[in-house]
């Protein structure tokens, strides 16, 4: 259960308690695919437990980040800009949108992060390898999810979606966040931002949480899996406009629905809205985000299974190449679907 703070800022603004849906893996597979699908329809957002993924793999991708975002400053800056990919730093995207984070984009297929790897590590080898193997587990967890999806919905073909990720040229990405912890953004002095020690602790809170880390948007992939230590900061949109936080859960994973799935589905589903916030912690937050997308020139409509006389097609036909080109025009937080819809209101 999510209880919301009492601060009065952004962190609470417009906030309820609410339970995020819980699925077992190991489930039997009827009831199973039945959970998420309704977690699917009414969240777009649930946790997984029971998902397979070894610690070993988690660890090691971890401590692979926090090695990389310890380096000094100009360290970091030889793996970037990056333009997608490599190392950025307060910078989304080509449209102005900023944040108070710095992170790591990498295209999700061995050879690129082999080749990426020399300029983030002194260790390439050590940094891809570990990369590889996390990338390899939670493809894994989303190609399975995304097979009990069709059985849910009653779809003929049970690898419709989950091939779209495993195929060889899928477009599939890594990005690891790195958020600051509060104590280093509520005051910018002179030699960088630091923790006032005049202001009152309530103050302090209510300024580190008035911070956004990365701003409201929904993922434009088929199907996100993230996964953050122990330090709150993410926050979803439920459909009637309130934001709850989710608490961390180091030791799982978080399924978030993505704007193609919604397509492939007619609207059945639809792409949570989400964000991160700045916490309360002295800690860094730091968060893995394995994010499931198409070939460049795979067609996008939806399956005809979800194309019902009382639910009509919503969407015209698209590439995710044409889709991809379509995001760089627009803002963080713009509804991209809406270039995409057959009609504007439903």
């Amino acid at each position: 259960m999510v209880v919301p703070t009492s601060t009065p800022n952004l962190w609470s603004r417009k906030t309820r308690a609410v339970g995020i849906p819980t699925i077992d893996l190991s489930l039997p597979r009827p009831e199973l695919s039945e959970a998420i699908v309704k977690a699917c329809e009414e969240f777009g957002f649930f946790k997984v437990i029971n998902h397979g993924v070894p610690r070993d793999a988690v660890l090691r991708l971890e401590e692979e980040g926090v090695e990389f975002f310890n380096k000094p400053s100009e360290q970091k800056h030889r793996a970037g800009p990056a333009m997608p990919f490599g190392y950025g730093c307060k910078n989304i995207g080509p449209n102005g949108d900023m944040g108070e984070l710095e992170y790591l984009l990498l295209q999700s297929d061995a050879m690129s992060v082999t080749e990426r790897s020399k300029t983030i590590s002194e260790d390439p080898a050590k940094f891809s390898s570990a990369v590889n193997k996390y990338v390899g587990a939670v493809r894994e967890v989303a190609g399975e999810i995304l097979d009990l999806v069709c059985e849910g919905l009653g779809i003929s073909d049970r690898t419709a979606f989950s091939r779209l990720i495993r195929d060889v040229h899928s477009d599939s990405l890594l990005r690891i966040n790195h958020y600051p912890p509060s104590s280093s953004v509520v005051r910018a002095g002179k030699k960088g931002a630091t923790w006032d020690p005049h202001l009152k602790l309530v103050d302090q809170l209510t300024r580190s949480h008035d911070r956004i880390g990365f701003g409201e948007h929904s993922d434009p992939q088929i199907l996100t899996i993230l996964r953050s230590n122990d330090v709150e900061g993410l926050q979803i949109c439920l459909a009637d406009g309130l934001w709850i936080t989710v608490p961390p859960d180091p030791s799982e994973f978080f399924v978030i629905v993505g704007d193609i799935l919604e397509v492939l589905t007619n609207g059945r589903f639809t792409s949570v809205r989400h964000r991160a916030m700045l916490s309360n912690s002295r800690k860094p937050r730091m968060s893995t985000v394995y994010f499931g997308a198409p070939p460049l020139n795979s067609w996008i409509v939806s399956r005809p299974e979800m194309v019902l006389p009382e639910r009509p097609n919503r969407y015209k036909p698209f590439t995710w190449g044409e889709y991809k080109k379509a995001l760089y025009s627009l803002r963080l937080a713009d509804t991209r679907l809406d270039l995409f819809k057959v009609q504007k209101d439903f």
